[in-house]
């Protein structure tokens, strides 16, 4: 039994997928090329240098439009590939019915 410990499964694009990374607050943009990618991380090639941008949290756009994203974080960095973490969004507790007590109460 030990050794089944259940690690990400990581999905890897043999030609790459064509992405970008852009800075949080939307001042930088970089075309880059998705060569693997889990729940929990990527490897990217960047086309382009990296130096001087803040890479200490950014987004990872995953289409065209924006539409489908991740916010990331740099783990590593070897010469145009990059290491990346997901961030998680911070927690937002959901109500289990739309309507407040105070409706219910009211009605």
């Amino acid at each position: 039994m030990g050794d089944d410990a259940k690690a990400p499964e990581r999905v890897t694009f043999s030609r790459g997928y064509g992405v970008c990374i852009m800075g949080i607050d939307g001042t930088w943009r970089r075309d880059c090329l998705l060569n693997a990618i889990s729940d929990n991380d990527a490897i990217l090639t960047v086309e382009g240098s990296i130096q001087g941008l803040n890479l200490k949290e950014f987004f990872l756009l995953l289409s065209s439009t924006g539409l489908a994203y991740r916010r990331c974080e740099l783990v590593r960095v070897n010469g145009a590939e990059i290491d990346v973490s997901f961030l998680k969004g911070k927690n937002k507790k959901k109500r289990a019915n739309a309507m407040s007590t105070d409706t219910l109460i009211g009605a």
